[in-house]
């Protein structure tokens, strides 16, 4: 039997901390992308920073607090969030 410094299940490539900062690097360049489309051309051109900075609040609000996801039951994700936590505090921890 070999041993490996691979836990069980786990590929290889998953344990690189390079694919890790990727992966997010990509979700953060997809939410840029979107915010750009969404918010920055469509509403441009604009007048101030100040102009942006508030429609910057505005969107990111709305994404994080009142946009609908289907797939976790076309509810807010700041709504989700809550739900996961108050279960949280409900199931007993076994000591």
């Amino acid at each position: 039997m070999a041993i490996s410094a691979e836990p069980e299940g786990i590929p290889r490539r998953s344990l690189r901390p390079l694919d890790l900062y990727r992966s997010i690097n990509a979700l953060a360049e997809t939410v840029i992308g979107l915010f750009k489309a969404e918010v920055i051309h469509r509403r441009g051109p604009w007048r101030s920073f100040e102009a942006v900075e508030f429609a910057t609040l505005e969107w990111v609000d709305w994404y994080n607090n009142r946009r609908l996801l289907e797939s976790i039951g076309s509810i807010p994700p700041a709504e989700a969030e809550a739900t996961y936590y108050a279960q949280l505090e409900l199931t007993p921890m076994a000591a």
